[in-house]
């Protein structure tokens, strides 16, 4: 039991130098986040009656999040643990699932479980690499998944003999492709992922795919599906020799399961994703937008032949859709739509125009349907953090949350309530952004408040109104939170989001300050003790915006991008960076230049917090030891966080979450307008 606190104590002072976080069971502090809970992958039985999903908790001593997979009615009773695992995936008949789990010899296996009362368990594969993207066949009989197959370059050179009992050091790593190694990955194995075929009752993969090719930059994956006949699968990905330059193309093949032999689906060059099949084997379903420059575009959800004619577009949203799944009828296809920091079933048929199946502000996501119509998925909002939900898509019913993961931290405490806002920006044609605000959860309007801005990533990313553990804690300490959908978001057309193309950082910054001006102006908010952060494209506009004002007492610049000519050859997404240019650096530095934090350095007053991980390979750490010996040269305040055993971001593991939080709010605790500072090397003052 966490000890209780009085109510003037429970919140912090946000001037008063080095105080830290008071445990609470009343409001949500950093404590909790050792008890925290997700659940993600629902999938319905074929017959509707049972659910199994992914449920993921803090390994307090391992700090690290564990996983196993979970079982239910569909009417959330009899809830209960399965097996170690997870993307578990129905057999046809519903009698058996596949899932993966750790095996022998070593690393993840594909394993195959019996649903009847015995629940015999069987391992399928003894594979040397890390399988994935488990599918059946369709008649049951075997199990379809990818992997990759390495294909290492060689280079023979006339070297001596190593001596008997030598300790030689190890030959160098030998890199030649422009993309040779991925965040929270690190060096990539070079070869190609290929899709594999292995009995259901064990025994050796078959690889069905060949060639030397490609999949997007951004790490999406291969994605795959079945006819109906189980004789051909269709797939997408990138069959061409430069396939390692063309990182906005992606087209989708079919396979000839028993040949191996494989030919484009169409030719309509593009970026094409997501294929899926309808139950009759006519018609395939995918996502994708045609070929173009763009910096962003949205999807939308398209059609065409199993045979390559008669390629249409279904949707025309303007919005991202996602999470595809045929209608049991093959009448069309359901999917989420991310729309305006929401998301809600979509329904878009073959014949007629699409429409709207659920209604909401709601996170809400579409992870499999029964024979019947019934769905299930995650869902969030402001006040509720993510479970596993049910929902007829056959005709309007309230959405049934099944789980309830996080009741026992949750119960008890009070929340910061979530604002919504709407604001004209201040440059740029004035374009109308949305954002949030959330109060403390005793907020008392007549009172000033410290304001954190925190901005997100992408950049063409969309905050939405999930429940933000972080924004909620932020909030429980004292300060009044905003975050925006700056232009650049996805969520709200391809003109907003593309309207940073060529100009990244630009009028993102205005509205950004469009929105700070807009909370300042409800006449709560004490702007000596204003705030501001983010990572990643956060990082690059925090680190921005500071160059350009000096109206924030503080600043926490996480994992950015502050030199775009380095971080092109820095960062595993090369071809992501020289996109947002029109020319490259040794024929156009200007631009680069003009876009680069870096050169607005000499501008920076505020008080600045770097934090990035040690082993980032998105926006590598490069980038903010420049920032951080520009800033020291300058006399400016500021200290650097390197995070151990950290990639892209510094949460990923529970304690550097907490972590985070906590230097966030302890450096922003020692910073305000018009008080004298000075450079600190261990964080205080």
């Amino acid at each position: 039991m966490r000890r209780l606190v009085p109510l003037l104590s429970l919140l912090l002072v946000p001037a008063t130098a080095g105080a830290q976080e008071t445990a609470s069971d009343t409001l949500l502090t950093v404590n909790h986040y050792l008890d925290w809970e997700t659940v993600n992958d629902p999938q319905i039985s074929p017959d509707g009656s049972q659910i199994l999903y992914t449920r993921r908790w803090v390994n307090k001593v391992e700090d690290r999040w564990d996983s196993a997979l979970w079982i239910m009615n569909a009417d959330g009773s009899r809830n209960r643990f399965l097996a170690k695992g997870s993307n578990a995936r129905w057999s046809p008949d519903g009698g058996r699932i596949a899932y993966f789990a750790d095996g022998e010899p070593k690393g993840t296996q594909l394993f195959v479980r019996w649903m009847d009362a015995e629940g015999a368990t069987s391992q399928v594969t003894r594979v040397t690499e890390t399988p994935g993207g488990l599918s059946w066949a369709p008649d049951g009989r075997s199990l379809a998944f990818t992997m990759l197959v390495k294909n290492e370059p060689t280079w023979r050179i006339s070297m001596p003999p190593a001596p008997e009992g030598a300790k030689w050091t190890p030959a160098p790593r030998m890199v030649d492709r422009l993309h040779y190694r991925r965040d929270r990955t690190g060096f990539i194995e070079q070869g190609t992922t290929h899709i594999f075929l292995v009995p259901a009752e064990g025994g050796t993969p078959r690889q069905l795919t060949s060639g030397d090719f490609g999949v997007s930059e951004l790490g999406a994956g291969l994605n795959y599906d079945w006819t109906p006949d189980g004789r051909t699968i269709v797939f997408d990905g990138l069959r061409e020799a430069d396939a390692d330059y063309r990182y906005r193309e992606s087209y989708i093949y079919t396979l000839n399961v028993a040949t191996g032999a494989i030919k484009p689906l169409f030719t309509t060059k593009g970026m094409w994703t997501g294929p899926e099949v309808s139950p009759d084997g006519r018609t395939v379903a995918f996502l994708g937008r045609e070929y173009g420059t763009w910096s962003y575009k949205a999807n939308e959800v398209w059609s065409v032949g199993i045979d390559g004619s008669g390629m249409h577009v279904l949707t025309t949203y303007d919005r991202d859709p996602g999470g595809l799944e045929w209608a049991p009828d093959g009448s069309g296809v359901y999917f989420a739509l991310a729309e305006t920091g929401t998301s809600n079933i979509y329904f878009a048929g073959l014949k007629g125009a699409p429409r709207r199946v659920t209604e909401g502000q709601q996170m809400l996501s579409l992870s499999s349907i029964s024979r019947d119509l019934t769905s299930v998925g995650t869902l969030s909002d402001p006040d509720e953090p993510g479970d596993i939900v049910r929902f007829s898509l056959r005709k309007p019913q309230p959405i049934t949350r099944l789980t309830s993961v996080n009741a026992d931290v949750m119960a008890g405490i009070r929340l910061g309530r979530v604002e919504e806002v709407w604001y004209t920006s201040s440059g740029g044609g004035g374009a109308r952004v949305e954002g949030w605000i959330v109060k403390p959860p005793n907020f008392d309007p007549s009172k000033k408040y410290p304001l954190i801005m925190e901005i997100h990533g992408g950049p063409h990313g969309m905050y939405n109104v999930a429940f933000s553990y972080q924004l909620q804690n932020f909030a429980a300490n004292g300060y009044v939170v905003l975050y925006t959908n700056p232009r650049g978001s996805t969520g709200y057309g391809s003109a907003f989001g593309n309207a940073i193309e060529r100009a990244y950082p630009s009028v993102d910054y205005d509205d950004l300050m469009a929105g700070v001006d807009t909370v300042v102006g409800r006449g709560y908010i004490d702007t000596q003790r204003m705030y501001v952060g983010g990572c990643s494209g956060g990082g690059v506009l925090s680190s921005w915006v500071i160059g350009h004002t000096t109206r924030f007492a503080g600043a926490a610049v996480r994992c950015p991008v502050i030199d775009w000519m380095s971080m092109a050859g820095q960062t595993d997404i090369p071809l992501f960076t020289y996109g947002f240019f029109d020319a490259p650096f040794w024929e156009k530095p200007e631009q680069w230049l003009k876009q680069s934090s870096l050169m607005y350095v000499g501008h920076v007053k505020t008080p600045t917090l770097l934090m990035t991980g040690e082993l980032d390979l998105r926006t590598p750490i490069p980038q903010t030891e420049e920032y951080y010996s520009a800033l020291k040269f300058l006399k400016v305040p500021v200290v650097m966080l390197r995070f151990s055993g950290e990639y892209h971001g510094t949460g990923s593991k529970p304690s550097n979450f907490m972590r985070t939080q906590l230097y966030m709010m302890s450096w922003y605790q020692q910073h305000r307008l018009g008080e004298p500072t000075a450079a600190a090397s261990d964080g205080t003052k």
